[in-house]
């Protein structure tokens, strides 16, 4: 146990202002300014120990759950530092999740459940790593971490951007939902 738990695991990218503003539709600075307001003044406003994210527990759920691995560890697995800023004089900007404890394995378990194994085997990590044992824990602790940086990269994207509040507006509050759901009460 002093040794901590699971794999550590810290996944990066540098994007182009280009990048940022034709793929996300946001800016770096938004971007930056967004991050620090709700992942860390705000997570440690609400008291929040490594939750530093705006929702990496729901994409370890995901990953958790389609490779057969105990979403009981989603505790541990899910703390998340979401960091980010503008870097080149503005023009890029790096982002960084650091995952400290993420608690995975390939064998045994829900990893022998059909569909489950069958992803790990898409991912190139199912069984035992003969010539590296734990090789393929390790890839798998990265492949969440990466698939946690770019669900972050896209929520806060949507959050800076109020994309989505106002599709949740559009597409799932809209009033005559509410008025439906106000005379059948």
């Amino acid at each position: 146990w002093t040794q901590g738990r699971g794999k550590s695991v810290v996944s990066e990218v540098v994007l182009s202002r280009a990048i940022v503003e034709d793929v996300l539709k946001t800016t770096i600075p938004d971007l930056v300014r967004l991050n620090t307001a709700k992942n860390l003044v705000g997570s440690a406003l609400t008291g929040s120990i490594g939750g530093n994210n705006a929702h990496a527990a729901n994409l370890v759920t995901a990953v958790f759950l389609a490779t057969g691995q105990d979403p009981a560890q989603n505790v541990e697995s899910s703390n998340c530092l979401m960091q980010m800023e503008a870097t080149d004089g503005g023009e890029s900007l790096h982002v960084t999740a650091t995952m400290p404890c993420i608690e995975v394995g390939t064998l045994g378990g829900g990893t022998d459940l059909a569909a489950q194994n069958s992803c790990l085997g898409l991912l190139g990590v199912a069984g035992a790593n003969r010539d590296a044992p734990g090789a393929n824990a390790r890839k798998l602790a990265t492949i969440v971490c990466a698939t946690v940086l770019a669900g972050e990269l896209s929520l806060n994207a949507a959050l800076a951007t109020n994309h989505l509040i106002s599709a949740h507006m559009k597409l799932n509050r809209r009033q005559d939902d509410q008025a439906t759901t106000d005379e059948s009460s």
